[in-house]
């Protein structure tokens, strides 16, 4: 029996070897006593032990091979970005009156008062012919430039070709200039005096005019031929006394005249014009000197040069498949012609080359020689509108057509709204190659009408009305290659003394596009533009005077009675464009 001494010194020895033995030691005392189990475990260690090192060994030479292959020896501390520069916008200039208030925070104010204070006729485009600046060698005027010749002055129209351009002074002169009309032109020349003219037309060596009471003049562009050609008779104010006149010209007379009736509207192509008289009946005639048209644009059916009746050959002929139907809007292309009537139906016929008259172009009849109805209705099938052409206008191988879609009852239609809305479209056909179109596209061959988007579905709110109300065109002029049209949106031209220093004039929205070849378009550049497009204000100097880093559109000045030169007068702005030129006049 061991006694309870024993075994307590017995554990205090074997605790004092335990604390005296090498760690090692005790290792292997425990290996002698397990032969399986603590051996297993030190391998698995020591296989642990050796993974993490070849793990440790692969990145180390992964990070070396990848130093190797180009990693940046040197890092760069991330940039810290500066602290933008707070600018203030500097106060606006201290005005004295309300006008100059006005001038500094509306450019379009000051378009209209400059338009008023100093009236004229800008142009710019392709000026080898001397049109667009007759005392200027540049074959090309990029900008607007004024005419010297008619500052200050108001006329009642104007038209520009390539080589020669015309207009009607103030008190109803025709006047001429240009290369074609004299070389040693310097500018303007009263040329066809006291007939009262109104408006005139240019073909492509004749200028067509009209009078104010119905008259039509057709005056050649040279004037060599001016004093070569016959001379007719005028009648005098002394009963049974006439004196011949100082220039030749012709007559155009329409035969069978009812009485009232006289000529409201005439409209030329190179080689052919069209006279509307006031009851709605439509006259065609030869308007050039050297060529007889041949593509059907006079509409009626087998006329040529030598099966034309006796009687000069400029002589006008009515157009009798137009009769009866009241023709309200004429136009004419360069050997095309439109017409549509007060019921809103609108006629076409001549050269079809481009599918200028609305219908497909076919190899096999690439002309019309009758006036032919355009089924409009076609361009709104199956969208319960029923359209209504209000107006027509047509230039080079374009024609454009503008409707008013008024909204109606679809059939088995249980709740129709908005029924008699009115929504105002514009139509293109023809060439696109230049962009004349409009569309945004460059089309050679468009016989299908094609909606132009800048100038279809607009509305406005009309605050004099109260009302929503669709934004029409006012006018439209077509080139050869190019178009503008003015917009009939609200306008703004009674700011007065009384009103307040705020309260600013503003003119209509106008818009160009198409061919820019000769810099017609009036953008600067010389880029072919196929969506309408605003250029900036044709005084660009004057809008830079009054401290204006942006830039503003051009808006036309609507028609006012103003005060200039001491007399009180109706006024507008407007457009004309002709072949490669375009022109904006101060026009009574």
């Amino acid at each position: 029996m061991i006694s309870s001494r024993t075994i307590t010194r017995y554990m205090r020895t074997s605790q004092g070897a335990i604390h005296r033995t090498p760690v090692s030691n005790i290792a292997q005392k425990r290996c002698l006593r397990r032969d399986t189990g603590p051996r297993a475990i030190a391998t698995s260690r020591s296989s642990r032990h050796a993974g993490r090192a070849g793990f440790l060994l692969s990145i180390t030479i992964a990070g070396g091979v990848f130093y190797a292959l180009g990693y940046p020896t040197t890092l760069h501390a991330e940039v810290v970005p500066t602290l933008a520069e707070v600018k203030f916008e500097k106060s606006r200039k201290k005005t004295g009156s309300k006008e100059e208030n006005r001038d500094i925070i509306s450019s379009q104010h000051l378009q209209v008062k400059k338009s008023w204070e100093n009236p004229g006729v800008y142009a710019w485009g392709l000026n080898s012919g001397r049109v667009v600046a007759p005392d200027s060698d540049e074959t090309i005027i990029k900008m607007p430039r004024r005419i010297t010749y008619f500052d200050g002055k108001l006329i009642r129209d104007i038209k520009l070709d390539s080589n020669f351009g015309a207009a009607i002074s103030e008190n109803g002169d025709l006047l001429q200039w240009g290369t074609a009309f004299s070389p040693t032109c310097q500018g303007p020349t009263p040329t066809l005096r006291g007939k009262d003219l109104i408006k005139i037309s240019l073909s492509r060596d004749r200028i067509i005019a009209l009078s104010s009471n119905g008259n039509v003049y057709s005056v050649s562009t040279s004037q060599a031929d001016h004093q070569s050609g016959p001379k007719p008779y005028e009648s005098s104010w002394i009963p049974f006394w006439s004196s011949q006149s100082t220039i030749s010209y012709r007559m155009m007379k329409p035969k069978n005249m009812g009485w009232g009736e006289k000529v409201m509207d005439i409209s030329s192509g190179l080689e052919h014009c069209l006279i509307l008289t006031s009851r709605g009946r439509t006259f065609s005639a030869a308007s050039g000197t050297e060529d007889f048209p041949t593509k059907g644009q006079m509409g009626i059916p087998g006329l040529t040069w030598t099966t034309r009746p006796e009687g000069p050959y400029y002589q006008p002929h009515e157009i009798n498949t137009l009769k009866g139907f009241n023709i309200a809007k004429i136009a004419a292309g360069d050997y095309h012609s439109l017409a549509a009537d007060k019921q809103g139906r609108v006629f076409a016929f001549g050269d079809n080359s481009f599918g200028q008259l609305g219908f497909e172009f076919t190899p096999e009849s690439p002309t019309i020689d009758a006036p032919s109805l355009l089924p409009i209705e076609r361009l709104y099938k199956g969208t319960n509108q029923l359209p209504k052409v209000t107006n027509v206008a047509a230039g080079g191988t374009n024609s454009y057509f503008i409707i008013d879609a008024s909204r109606v009852a679809g059939q088995n239609e249980e709740d129709p709204r908005g029924l008699g809305r009115i929504t105002a479209d514009t139509w293109a056909c023809g060439q696109g190659i230049t962009g004349s179109l409009g569309n945004g596209r460059w089309t050679h061959i468009q016989g299908t009408p094609t909606r132009i988007k800048a100038f279809s579905g607009l509305y406005e709110y009309d605050e004099g009305k109260s009302a929503v109300i669709p934004i029409r065109l006012a006018h439209f002029s077509v080139g050869s290659t190019h178009a503008a049209a003015i917009m009939d949106n609200v306008t703004h031209v009674g700011a007065t003394d009384r009103s307040s220093k705020n309260d600013t004039n503003w003119g209509a929205d106008i818009l160009w596009w198409g061919g820019n070849e000769f810099y017609q378009l009036g953008t600067g550049k010389r880029n072919n533009v196929n969506s309408p497009t605003y250029i900036p204000p044709l005084d660009i100097v004057a809008d830079k005077e009054k401290g204006r880093r942006e830039e503003h559109r051009f808006q036309i000045t609507p028609r006012k009675k103003v005060n200039i030169g001491g007399r009180n007068v109706s006024v507008e702005q407007r457009v004309e464009c002709g072949r490669g030129v375009t022109a904006i006049y101060s026009g009574t």
